[in-house]
């Protein structure tokens, strides 16, 4: 990895810190493609922890305990995230939204079409996605995942807005988010804001007050000069809510107060 990476890798970390203040490690992903070695330190959980794990509760996992972690073919479980990222090529029943009859849709028809929407990878276009914390980061990323409240992502949103204006787009089916974290940030190549699905909430813990933030590597140093221009411009988060004016107190505190003044004679 270039020297400039590890700086840029640590400077972000640093202003995220400061600026953002998430809950959770913010993270950095890369697909490595065929033949790309996997990080030095990676768990890869088929080999290192004998068990087969989703892409979303890898991400999970990283963000919360800080490990690096790289899943491929023979790691991910889930067979829709398997054929979106192109680990796995899809069957007939795959294209055709088998999985979401009934669960996330009335008919066929509507299931296929929801199947449809989803972001894919060309099969065999990689072999692994790897996650690891921004702070522990050894691989240049392709992208930049922060999960945070909806005040910290406007504050994101704020700043990759900063150089260029206008506004940023991002699709969702309320399903498979890792597709929509990963490979709809890599294929646009533009920020985006991602809804937590329900395989995320279960598996990989995302909470109720949680969404993402996503913006490719490329963004950085815009990114860098829109959280600190924005600060500059009084656009903080905590949000500086309007506390200041007097206040009306309970009347028996406001009796208390008139007393308290009239014996120090300034009633």
């Amino acid at each position: 990895m270039e020297d400039n990476t590890k700086d840029r890798l640590r400077q972000l970390d640093d202003a995220l810190a400061r600026y953002i203040r998430p809950d959770t490690f913010p993270l950095g992903i890369r697909m490595l493609a065929p033949g790309e070695a996997v990080p030095e330190g990676a768990r890869v959980p088929s080999q290192s922890l004998g068990e087969n794990w989703i892409v979303c509760q890898s991400i999970g996992v990283a963000r919360r305990y800080g490990w690096s972690i790289a899943v491929g073919k023979n790691d991910v479980i889930c067979p829709l995230a398997a054929v979106a990222f192109g680990l796995r090529k899809p069957n007939d029943e795959a294209l055709a939204g088998y999985t979401a009859v009934g669960m996330y849709c009335e008919t066929p028809e509507a299931a296929a079409r929801l199947e449809a929407g989803t972001w894919r990878f060309k099969p065999g276009t990689y072999d692994y996605v790897c996650i690891a914390p921004l702070s522990r980061a050894n691989f240049k990323p392709h992208l930049v995942a922060v999960y945070a409240n909806s005040a910290q992502v406007m504050r994101l949103v704020n700043a990759a807005l900063y150089k260029r204006g206008g506004r940023l787009e991002s699709t969702t089916s309320g399903r498979l988010d890792c597709a929509d974290i990963v490979i709809q940030t890599m294929t646009a190549d533009e920020p985006k804001v991602i809804i937590p699905c329900n395989g995320d909430r279960v598996f990989g813990m995302a909470q109720d007050t949680e969404m993402v933030f996503t913006f490719p590597w490329n963004r950085v140093e815009e990114i860098l000069a829109g959280l600190e221009g924005t600060q500059k411009g009084g656009v903080r988060y905590p949000i500086p809510v309007a506390m200041r004016g007097t206040v009306t107190m309970p009347q028996r505190y406001q009796e208390l107060m008139r007393k308290l003044k009239q014996r120090d004679g300034d009633g």
